[in-house]
């Protein structure tokens, strides 16, 4: 009882007791918004802090005289005297930007420090193209199966998390994932995000963080865009298979210090590598404006519009190719492909109470369509017309959140409390599987049916700082409504079932020294079921729970390495699945998965940058009704690595990066292996002036490898029976695209 009484006495000193002499300001770019995560060091009184997530910091013992410093990566390092004016106003620290440099990186004793390494990459290697997007987070690797348009297949952890069932992905702060979707749960279609305007990239791997609710298993990445840019720019990349991409990005307002608006545009079109073309297009749309109201709050404002159409070879069966029927870049079934957009609107507001609390709200719009054609298994369940299926769906999203948060800092410690609590609806209507021919021709409605799907959550956490150590303990709570509306039934009569989840987190750091840190994390996630399943269910196993352990180091040893590794263990609850592909519900057992990941950024002399990531999974069905060989998790990656060497010198940049995947197997008892890859990239680019000159290389040895791959059972129009074997989407062969860049 007694250091109960202790810790709550703590408390009420911390929040209550008189003020010491304290320290307020904003660390910002050039254009005036605040920088988020900079570390202020006191060389005198050897205590450090950071700025929040809006760029402002608390800093407490701090007194004249007393030598400062701000250090943060991309910027030059601040220092200064404290002056006496200093403590009687709010500071405002403008940050000049400077090339990457590793030493500017300092490991602290946040909670989720490894958010450093996006940083650094994003630093250090441009991304290229929207499917580069989510290979930024370590140990993540994607897959695209559909002619482009098609969110892509994700892998992970010993996961093969399809579109998005066991990550949860965000931008701004808006969701990316959809419930009971038309073709998997959780789908996650980001290609309405545009690659030049991404500011950050903030990821968690593992079940640990309470404001991260639905989807959050495995990890979650959550894409922050730029509230301003320095200048305009039209970029144009050309390249073989008919590709050509043009993106604009316009600077609406000059660079003014209160306001910005910006008008992004991209534009792609492709054939692909395949025998039959994809004709794929994308058009994005974005326009943000943001604002500072008064003398803190903040407010912006961002529209979207995204819209694609294709058509593709689809999955093709490797004794097809074998037999010498198709090439490796043909097709059984060209008729497949898509169309789909998405259309956002997004507030946001962040008012400040004082210099240590703030209230930030956003509310959110989308509306989105999807059609989608596929053929997985040719003439296995009709000779005559063959298999096709149409997935399409209809759906409007809204939600909102707001989130306080206050900080309290004291020379060898403090304390941070952050609650929130928001809500989301989905409406899909016109949810459908049907089987179709030559995608004119509605042959039978497999499902039809109207979803709605609200999510009501609230969540708090508590940082305790005391020394070098921090305990992070947190809460979450999810309460979930679905109902759904067989449209294919003769009466009316929704079916409605509602179901609740707590998710607690409890996280723990230890930093001995400022380029050194321990961490313990765990915590219990969850993500919900296709609400099809909900009802086939009769509300069992609707919110099937994760639990996970990481521990792990993060080690700077000298000011040009960074280290770091973790040893992980994540158990998943029996669930059932909704096959979107067949209409079906199918169980999927409790699993286990066991896993290391390692990996290092190193900078060497004249510009060149080494980074690489390795990560192993030991993962298996632990259900008791699986046979002892058939424990396998199809398709679950065991062993991922990149590797990547970069230069950036003055007018020249270039890169090399190479990423493996090994072979594994594609079906529970592992008598059908999908076959591993070794794939290299590379990119060179040269800057006179407002020019920009480049020239990206995929796949630079022309390997033949396969980017998707699936044990499935098929039938093609000249055999009498059925054959389970690997069927793939090839993987891009050798392939050359030019960039010119103009800013103004």
């Amino acid at each position: 009882m007694k250091p109960l009484v202790t810790i709550l006495l703590y408390f009420l000193v911390l929040f209550t007791g008189q003020a010491q002499t304290v320290l307020t300001g904003l660390v910002a770019d050039p254009a005036g918004v605040g920088i988020p995560g900079a570390y202020l060091f006191n060389h005198t009184q050897g205590t450090h802090t950071h700025t929040n997530e809006l760029g402002y910091f608390s800093f407490d013992k701090v007194y004249p005289g007393d030598s400062l410093e701000i250090n943060i990566l991309g910027y030059q390092r601040y220092s200064w005297l404290v002056a006496e004016q200093d403590l009687a106003s709010t500071l405002r620290i403008t940050l000049k930007e400077q090339p990457f440099q590793l030493d500017q990186v300092t490991v602290s004793g946040r909670v989720n420090e490894l958010n450093v390494i996006t940083g650094i990459d994003l630093a250090t290697q441009p991304v290229n193209s929207s499917q580069e997007i989510l290979r930024k987070v370590p140990g993540l690797f994607i897959g695209q199966h559909a002619g482009g348009g098609k969110a892509e297949q994700i892998f992970l952890r010993g996961f093969d998390i399809d579109h998005g069932t066991d990550i949860a992905i965000s931008v701004d702060g808006m969701p990316v994932n959809m419930v009971s979707h038309a073709h998997g749960q959780g789908y996650a279609d980001l290609h309405f995000l545009i690659p030049e305007t991404i500011n950050t990239i903030d990821f968690g791997k593992g079940p640990y963080y309470a404001d991260r609710g639905d989807f959050t298993t495995a990890g979650y990445v959550a894409f922050q865009t730029k509230d301003a840019i320095d200048q305009s720019s039209v970029s144009v990349d050309l390249g073989q298979f008919n590709t050509l991409r043009t993106v604009g990005l316009f600077n609406l307002l000059g660079n003014t210090e209160r306001q910005h608006a910006y008008l992004a545009t991209e534009f792609l079109q492709s054939d692909g590598a395949f025998a039959s073309p994809q004709n794929f297009y994308r058009l994005n749309l974005m326009g943000k404006y943001s604002a500072r109201i008064g003398e803190a709050d903040q407010v912006s404002l961002l529209i979207s519009r995204f819209q694609s159409q294709w058509d593709a070879s689809g999955q093709i069966p490797q004794r097809a190719v074998d037999r010498g029927l198709i090439g490796r870049f043909g097709a059984i079934d060209d008729t497949e492909g898509g169309q789909t957009s998405r259309t956002n609107l997004l507030l946001s507001y962040t008012h400040f109470l004082n210099n240590q609390t703030f209230v930030k709200s956003k509310a959110y719009y989308t509306r989105y369509d999807f059609d989608l054609y596929s053929n997985f298994t040719f003439f296995l369940d009709d000779p005559i017309n063959g298999d096709q299926i149409r997935q399409q769906e209809n759906r409007t999203l809204v939600g909102a959140e707001s989130v306080w948060q206050k900080e309290k800092n004291r020379s060898n410690g403090g304390v941070q409390l952050r609650a929130g609590a928001g809500f989301r609806f989905d409406l899909s209507t016109d949810n459908e599987l049907s089987h179709t021919r030559n995608r004119t021709e509605t042959l039978i409605p497999l499902a039809l049916g109207d979803i709605q799907q609200q999510n009501l959550y609230a969540f708090a956490q508590v940082e305790w700082r005391w020394g070098r150590w921090r305990l992070s303990p947190g809460l979450r709570f999810d309460q979930f409504r679905f109902t759904y509306q067989d449209q294919l039934t003769p009466a009316y009569d929704p079916a409605t079932v509602s179901r609740g989840i707590i998710s607690p987190k409890f996280n723990v750091v230890y930093a001995p020294r400022r380029d050194w840190q321990f961490f313990l994390k765990t915590g219990r996630g969850f993500h919900s079921n296709d609400a099809r399943v909900v009802i086939a269910q009769q509300g069992r196993q609707v919110l099937p729970a994760a639990y996970g352990a990481d521990l792990g180091t993060i080690w700077k040893p000298t000011n040009r390495l960074l280290l770091n590794g973790a040893l992980w263990v994540l158990y998943l609850d029996q669930e059932f699945v909704y096959v979107g592909d067949a209409g079906i519900v199918e169980p999927s057992g409790e699993t286990r998965r066991i896993g290391v990941d390692a990996g290092l950024r190193y900078e060497l002399s004249g510009g060149f940058f080494l980074d690489g990531d390795i990560n192993y999974t030991y993962a298996r069905s632990i259900d008791p009704d699986a046979a002892p060989g058939a424990r396998f998790i199809p398709l679950a990656p065991d062993l991922t690595a990149t590797a990547g060497l970069s230069y950036t010198g003055g007018a020249w940049t270039a890169g090399i990066r190479s990423r493996y995947l090994k072979s594994r197997p594609a079906n529970e008892d592992a008598s059908i292996i999908a076959e591993g890859y070794w794939i290299t990239d590379a990119n060179v680019q040269y800057t006179t002036g407002p020019v920009s000159l480049g020239l990206i290389v995929e796949n630079v040895f022309n390997s033949a490898w396969n980017e998707t791959q699936f044990a499935t059972e098929s039938r093609l129009a000249d055999e009498l029976d059925p054959v389970e074997e690997i069927h793939f989407i090839p993987g891009t062969p050798f392939f050359v695209k030019g960039r010119i860049t103009l800013r103004f």
